[in-house]
């Protein structure tokens, strides 16, 4: 097995894996069997968006993220090995503006381009219209692995089914949305500038008035060996503890 790595410190797996005996080579050469992701959530949407739907297994960079005893980067490694991982097929969102397509695993976000400028919009959801025009920074639409992220910091919860709609600071009293996988979403920009943001891409899609983007579940998905391990409850809650242990040290 071919094995690439990928991450701000991805190289300090690189002696783990050759004293297993597993070949470990550079990724830029895309020949590998599997990319190994080292860091936290951004660091796998990063190696999506770099290597879309080839085969990745996430790994928690233990210097930010330490592991339960279960879970250390060498049983990880052995667990691979062995064949004990299970592969998930994450869902992924595609927003559509003209000849432009995009790809999010988290999320993808309408945004006003002008801090002080809010930005004007309709949305349909399935050729029904929802809101005839909005005014508020913007809108973005999430899956259930990105309702943890961007999407819980403007609406306060996640869900586990369906895709979410949020809507980040609009000053009509809007309901946050969560609805069928299968609905289609269409957003029309009544006045700019905006831009179409997705996962932690740099990357951004300009707006202008008059575009319609359409976000909805793409065919596509993402490729996760031991994605159970990466989202361990356990590892979770040591993590918890250990951010909350640093903030009493910080004085304010």
């Amino acid at each position: 097995m071919k094995v690439a790595l990928y991450g701000k410190n991805a190289e300090s797996l690189e002696k783990i894996l050759l004293g297993k005996g597993v070949t470990v080579v550079d990724r830029h050469r895309e020949d590998f069997d599997l990319l190994i992701s080292y860091g936290g959530d951004g660091a796998m949407l990063g190696a999506e968006l770099a290597y879309p739907q080839r085969l990745k297994m996430p790994v928690r960079d233990v210097e930010t993220a330490p592991h339960c005893p279960l879970h250390s980067v060498g049983n990880q490694i052995d667990a691979m090995l062995a064949g004990k991982l299970k592969v998930t097929k994450m869902m992924k969102l595609v927003g559509m503006t003209g000849n432009v397509k995009r790809y999010a695993i988290n999320d993808i976000f309408i945004h006003n381009m002008n801090n002080v400028s809010a930005l004007r919009y309709q949305v349909k959801i399935d050729d029904d219209i929802y809101a005839r025009e909005v005014v508020g920074d913007g809108v973005g639409v999430s899956t259930v692995h990105g309702s943890t992220a961007y999407y819980r910091s403007i609406t306060h919860g996640s869900f586990r089914v369906g895709i979410g709609i949020a809507f980040s600071n609009s000053t009509e009293l809007l309901n946050h949305l969560v609805l069928k996988e299968e609905s289609i979403i269409k957003v029309r920009i009544l006045r700019g500038p905006s831009e179409l943001v997705f996962d932690n891409s740099p990357e951004s899609v300009k707006l202008s008035e008059g575009d319609i983007v359409t976000i909805r579940k793409s065919e596509k998905t993402a490729q996760m060996l031991g994605l159970e391990v990466f989202m361990c409850p356990e590892c979770r809650r040591i993590r918890r503890e250990q951010r909350a242990i640093g903030f009493e040290d910080i004085p304010l």
